[in-house]
């Protein structure tokens, strides 16, 4: 049997902005500094990125 897979809940001990990377990575099992520096590169190219994270972060219950 496995271990339950984690909830996805925004970060609060580990964040930097609002703890949607470090939530998300956690959730997935990924590094959060490469989602961190993924997220940050997308940010160069054009598209709704920043107000996505925005929702997220009003979406995701804290934990």
């Amino acid at each position: 049997m496995t271990a339950p897979t984690p909830r996805l809940r925004r970060d609060t001990r580990n964040k930097r902005l609002g703890g949607v990377c470090s939530g998300i990575a956690r959730r997935y099992g990924l590094s959060t500094g490469g989602l961190r520096l993924a997220f940050v590169l997308s940010c160069v190219l054009p598209g709704p990125q920043i107000l996505v994270y925005l929702v997220l972060w009003l979406v995701i219950p804290a934990g």
